[in-house]
């Protein structure tokens, strides 16, 4: 079991254990992945299947880690309101099974790279149907679903981050506007509108702001609250 004591410094680390494996996952499949033909993508991933398969795996930890800090996060965060607690970790939830669930995508890809380069990359339709849906119907548009989850629920996180005052109110105030805007940044990507990935940028700073905080500092025992006057004395 968790401690609620302990809590605090693991959430820090899990913060920057999910920021590390979303670099490294983001950076192994561009290497394994750079063009955008379909044709060319699964010859790209037969070329270089086992760099592929190691970003696969990198992106199946940043969705367990994702998990570990949805309950994390509930764990520090929920005495501050239950019902927004709850509704952040139901997106989060669905953000780390999504990730997941998209990775079937990238593993289907593998043995049909294989019979396509086999066969002599031919021009038939098939190949490039059946790849088109694994590759941009399941595995990058579930990624561009799972980010939208991220940022439903991190409003509501960082809302109770800045209630709480667990972390310095600028840290919980660049949460709340690094989700809002990634969040708009995301919706635009699924209406099809190219999205430079400086929207992306505050969501990084924001994490890593976060983690090391709560990693080297944690949460005071008590949340800060007014003062209260003192009473009067009594003779």
């Amino acid at each position: 079991m968790i401690s609620v004591k302990n809590a605090p410094r693991l959430l820090g680390a899990a913060f920057l254990l999910v920021i590390l494996t979303s670099l490294a996952s983001g950076i192994l499949h561009s290497s394994a992945v750079e063009s955008e033909d379909i044709a060319d993508i699964l010859v790209e991933i037969e070329d270089n299947e086992a760099l592929y398969r190691i970003s696969i795996v990198a992106e199946l930890a940043n969705a367990a880690a994702i998990l570990v800090l949805a309950m994390l996060l509930y764990t520090v965060l929920n005495g501050q309101n239950k019902i927004i607690a709850r509704v952040a970790l139901g997106w989060w939830l669905a953000e780390g099974i999504t990730l997941a669930v998209s990775k079937l995508g990238a593993f289907a890809l593998i043995p049909l790279s294989q019979d396509f380069v086999s066969a002599g990359t031919p021009d038939g339709a098939y190949f490039q149907a059946v790849g088109e849906a694994l590759y941009e119907g399941l595995d990058r548009k579930g990624y561009t679903l799972h980010m939208l989850f991220y940022c439903l629920g991190g409003i509501g996180w960082y809302y109770l981050f800045f209630q709480s005052r667990f972390v310095p109110r600028p840290i919980a105030i660049l949460g709340l506007v690094a989700a809002p805007v990634g969040l708009v940044g995301i919706v635009a990507e699924m209406l099809g509108t190219d999205v430079s990935i400086a929207v992306y940028l505050p969501i990084g700073v924001f994490e890593l702001a976060i983690g090391f905080w709560l990693l080297f500092r944690g949460v005071p025992d008590t949340p800060a609250t007014p003062a209260t006057p003192a009473s009067p004395a009594t003779g």
